[in-house]
């Protein structure tokens, strides 16, 4: 028999929309910064066990095991006269003055790392993961100062594709910002500056074709909106597109400039009303191979630095480049469209039409068309806490549908899980990570070996994309995690990850993913109800008695019974426990109290309590300084 004091009162917690199970994960893959990196970038290979991530004049190389985590650390500092230099000039902020690593990136066999120096920017070749060397040798590249960022604030997206490095560039400053083709065996091309209105890069993302010659770049990206309201984000998002076989025009006309470049404009919010998300802060795409379908998913902010995300499909944007009109262009078009991804014969004569449709290209790059979301909403997710960044992963189902899970960074350091289906947003659960809170800076994901890398400005830490240990150890506690990547065994009986090249016509593991229902486990009827032996607590005969139970699905309704009597209690939430306490309704006597949790149409007690009186009144002098504030818990080592 134990007993507990604690001295705190507890507060009663709305639980609306929200993550179903919620984790609190301190795994030994996780790597500490010796200083804060507040500006950090990534790169991690598929199928690899090493991160590299992009600090202020370092770069960490990271090999994560099931044990630890062993780094290497590769200094990268500025050049001393770009250092005063900067100084010299008056940077944005002076700690900018240094030389933060902006790019990582691997094209064909050579790693590409480029930093600030100083606000002069520079570019080098990592060779052995331990030597940086000057660029040389391995084909054309542009000015660093057009792949790398000025200063760690200025946003960059940097892309490699079929051995090329595409490179976007937001404004800053007197540079107007651009999206260009810098490195690689290609011809080296750029945006028109008339083309983007300052803007402030979010993402790109390749969009495959069975056809090489028709495989695409996106780019999304926000522009500067002169006519917006003093209550408006003075953004408007966009989506720019070129093809990657593009090798620029004609001597004379947009040589050295995108012949296919088309941008329009995405709307996110509730259909045509003033609620509208116009500031994208990054983009996210999902496709499958060789076919131009999939989903796009932007994460946006408002005015007031509300977030959301909105999801929009790949195949309308497609359709939407392919035959809106132009916008502010009202002539006849002959020809091939303008835009269009077609290949360039050598030495072929170009005739008047293509001439005519550069023209035109030149001066209406945008077309009428606007862009809007599935479901035309934005997606329904916990607003307490602000996303700040996202990455996803499509997955196969027993059934074989591919369904998309997100995983979203937040403000306050957690991980949300979400799975995407056509018919409703389910956020599978939440993980707490960090012993330092803060802002989650940047994730990568790697569907091949099953991992995911979540870093702050102080820690980065792996987690299994397949986390099916966590979800419990019956069928039903399986099934309801909703979870793409996990599946209940039949003839194992418990909860596993699918396995590579799972037959679903010979195995014997079950889902339900579209629906919280867990009738496919075929245990409705023979379900018993699950009793748990009282744990004993002494109650001092005037102390008010405070019962904790813990939550374990937050998708399940809580209500506290006695005496197995059909007369229910109410909880009060209190973070992750279900409390009763003294009410007129509920005199907390001597009996049995049960904590009961019903989800899917099945009751099940959690924890029960036996009070005991043993028959002793507290100290005269102790009850009148604590008085009804004086709470009696269970011991809390019976909770873990």
């Amino acid at each position: 028999m134990n007993s507990f004091i604690l001295l705190s009162l507890f507060a009663t917690v709305i639980i609306g929309k929200s993550p179903r199970l919620k984790f609190v994960v301190h795994e030994d893959s996780r790597f500490h910064f010796n200083k804060p990196e507040n500006y950090i970038s990534m790169y991690h290979q598929e199928g690899s066990d090493t991160l590299y991530v992009g600090g202020k004049a370092m770069i960490y190389m990271l090999r994560f095991t099931d044990s630890g985590v062993r780094d290497l650390q590769i200094p990268a500092v500025s050049d001393q006269t770009a250092i005063d230099t900067c100084k010299a000039q008056a940077a944005p902020l002076e700690l900018e003055c240094d030389n933060f690593i902006t790019v990582i990136q691997k094209v064909n066999d050579t790693f590409i790392v480029c930093g600030t120096n100083a606000g002069n920017p520079r570019c080098w070749m990592l060779v052995n993961d331990t030597v940086l060397t000057d660029v040389q040798g391995v084909g054309q590249i542009s000015s660093p100062s057009h792949i790398s960022p000025q200063y760690p604030s200025q946003r960059a997206i940097s892309l490699p594709a079929d051995g090329s490095l595409y490179s976007a560039m937001s404004s800053v400053g007197s540079h107007t910002g651009s999206i260009r083709r810098t490195f690689g065996f290609q011809k080296l091309l750029k945006t028109e500056n008339v083309w983007l209105l300052n803007p402030q890069f979010a993402g790109a993302a390749i969009i495959p074709s069975s056809e090489k010659y028709k495989e695409e770049i996106y780019f999304f990206f926000s522009e500067f909106n002169k006519t917006a309201r003093v209550d408006e984000e003075p953004y408007r998002a966009r989506i720019g597109r070129i093809c990657m076989v593009d090798e620029g025009g004609l001597k004379n006309l947009m040589a050295d400039s995108w012949t296919t470049f088309l941008k329009a404009r995405m709307m996110c919010g509730a259909g045509n009303t003033q609620q509208q998300y116009n500031n994208l802060k990054q983009a996210v795409v999902l496709t499958a191979q060789d076919k131009r379908a999939g989903v796009l998913y932007g994460l946006f902010s408002n005015a007031w630095g509300r977030t959301v995300i909105c999801a929009y499909s790949i195949e309308d944007i497609d359709q939407a480049f392919s035959t809106s009109k132009l916008k502010g262009y009202s002539g006849q078009l002959t020809g091939t469209r303008p835009g269009t991804c077609v290949r360039k014969v050598p030495g072929a004569a170009e005739n008047q039409n293509n001439i005519k449709n550069l023209g035109v290209l030149r001066y209406h790059p945008e077309i009428e068309d606007v862009i809007r979301p599935v479901g035309v909403a934005p997606l329904d997710l916990p607003s307490d806490d602000q996303i700040t960044h996202t990455v996803a992963d499509i997955v196969q189902a027993v059934n074989d549908e591919h369904y998309s899970v997100l995983y979203l960074g937040t403000e306050q350091g957690k991980v949300l899980k979400v799975i995407h289906t056509s018919e409703d947003v389910f956020i599978i659960s939440q993980y707490s990570l960090f012993r330092n809170e803060g802002p989650v800076l940047n994730m990568a994901i790697d569907p091949q070996k099953g991992h995911l890398y979540v870093a702050t400005a102080m820690e980065v830490q792996r987690l299994p994309l397949a986390d099916c240990s966590r979800y419990g150890s019956t069928c039903r506690e399986c099934i309801l995690s909703r979870d793409p990547y996990c599946g209940w065994d039949k003839s194992r009986r418990k909860c596993i990850a699918i396995p590579p090249g799972y037959n679903s016509t010979t195995g014997g593991i079950i889902q339900n993913l579209d629906h919280s229902n867990s009738s496919v486990c075929g245990e409705a009827a023979a379900l018993k109800l699950r009793r748990t032996s009282p744990r004993e607590v002494l109650v001092q005969y005037n102390t008010s008695v405070f019962l904790p139970c813990p939550v374990h699905s937050f998708h399940a309704t809580y209500r506290w019974e006695k005496d197995n009597c059909n007369q229910n209690y109410p909880c009060i939430f209190s973070g992750d426990f279900c409390v009763l306490g003294p009410v007129v309704d509920t005199p907390l006597k001597e009996g049995v109290f049960r904590c009961m949790a019903t989800e899917d149409g099945f009751k099940v007690e959690v924890i029960s309590f036996r009070l005991v009186n043993d028959g002793r009144l507290l100290a005269a002098s102790l009850a009148f300084t604590l008085g009804p504030s004086l709470l009696l818990a269970v011991a809390t080592l019976w909770l873990h």
